[in-house]
């Protein structure tokens, strides 16, 4: 329903105004009569076009962020541990939601939970906002009374994922910035610059050495097609990306990811801490490990990893031990075989899993902290490699001119 702008005066004649959502301007007119106010003035408000919200709505493009989840998340356990209603807490976090995908979302929930149907089911109809794990332990925390438990348990485990993405953003700022810079500046040299020093050659008749050649025959390139160039990038950038939504695509990727040099490490470690958390999260709600090894390879985030998670799930409902496993797909260190061997034998799984996660942790916050320091002397190295290819390609050529108007 529209927002309508009003102005009036009350019972004792003080003026007042301000916005009330009604159907009409006749129905807004009521409303404020019944609440005391006799109504000057009532406007429509106008509703400024988002064209960019308006696309995002026609093509189904919202998202939720991580933090946006976890303030749900957070906010869903304080009510609950306060003993609100689930409704009348759902009810409440829509009034201060903002973003339209968990605003349609938390709607659909709340009408699902009036008809009878359960919270774990509900958010299941939502596979864009609630990943396999979430709804998981909230169907354990519904099945055991322990709601807010599972409420509180997702939340420290969402707060994990998102301080260790965020360190590995924050340590790939940097190398980034700077490659995008090199790249920018390569486009403006090639472009605009050595063109300049090509007609001057040309004009002097110049004998040109090998390095100038090739600047020259390159920025030519460049300047002749650069639009079949820029057409060719992002016709390879969209092909990448629908290559990647394949199941094969996106499994080759996820593995070159893993495997990857300097960074490949991290995000390995990183998937690792994901897994060993989510199942200790699982185990010590009571999950049956053959269910949590399931949701895990379904929530993980990487086709890679989650191949071995099934293999270990494969491996398990035949009646292997989870330690053998686990070694079998060669993900996880000597170190953290031992832990396994020692929780498995114990019975104390869940907190070993708990201290893997907390290992691995560790191990990516310091990876976190040095990546600069592996990253940065290879784009020293890259810079002193351009600087140096002009340098003998535009003054070697431009030194010899100077030494000819000497002599």
């Amino acid at each position: 329903m529209p927002y309508y702008e009003f102005k009036g005066r009350s019972s004792n004649g003080q003026p007042i105004d301000g916005e009330i959502e009604g159907s009409s301007s006749n129905a807004v007119a009521g409303m404020l009569m019944d609440r005391g106010v006799t109504p000057i003035s009532i406007v429509e408000k106008k509703v400024q076009i988002d064209v960019i919200e308006l696309f995002k709505d026609r093509f189904n493009l919202h998202s939720i962020s991580i933090e946006e989840l976890l303030m749900f998340t957070r906010q869903m356990g304080a009510l609950n541990k306060a003993g609100i209603p689930i409704t009348r807490a759902i009810s409440g976090i829509l009034e201060s939601v903002e973003n339209p995908l968990l605003v349609k979302s938390l709607r659909d929930i709340l009408e699902q939970l009036e008809s009878g149907r359960s919270l774990s089911v509900s958010c299941a109809r939502h596979p864009r906002v609630f990943s396999n794990l979430y709804i998981s332990m909230i169907q354990v925390g519904e099945n055991t009374g322990r709601l807010e438990e599972s409420f509180t348990l997702m939340a420290d485990y969402i707060d994990r994922n998102r301080r260790i993405g965020q360190n590995i953003k924050t340590a790939l700022r940097y190398p980034t910035t700077v490659i995008i810079a090199i790249v920018i500046a390569m486009a403006i040299v090639n472009l605009f610059v050595i063109p300049k020093f090509a007609s001057f050659f040309a004009t002097n008749k110049l004998e040109l050495p090998w390095q100038t050649l090739l600047l020259l025959n390159t920025s030519n390139f460049f300047v002749e097609y650069w639009p079949y160039i820029l057409v060719a990038l992002i016709a390879a950038l969209i092909g990448f990306k629908k290559y990647i939504d394949t199941v094969d695509g996106r499994y080759r990727w996820h593995k070159f990811i893993i495997n990857a040099p300097v960074i490949g490490e991290i995000l390995h470690r990183s998937f690792m801490a994901r897994f060993a958390r989510s199942f200790a999260m699982a185990y010590s709600a009571g999950v049956p490990i053959v269910q949590a090894m399931g949701v895990i390879s379904r929530s993980i985030g990487n086709d890679y990893i989650s191949s071995h998670v099934n293999g270990m799930r494969e491996g398990i409902e035949r009646g292997e031990a989870l330690t053998r496993t686990a070694h079998r797909t060669g993900m996880f260190t000597p170190v953290v075989m031992q832990m396994f061997a020692v929780g498995e034998e114990a019975g104390n799984l869940d907190e070993m899993m708990t201290f893997i996660a907390d290992f691995y942790e560790e191990e990516v916050d310091y990876d976190v902290k040095t990546l600069s320091d592996k990253i940065e002397p290879l784009i020293y190295v890259a810079i002193g490699a351009l600087v140096l290819v002009l340098a003998l390609g535009i003054f070697v050529p431009m030194w010899d001119v100077a030494q000819l108007a000497g002599r």
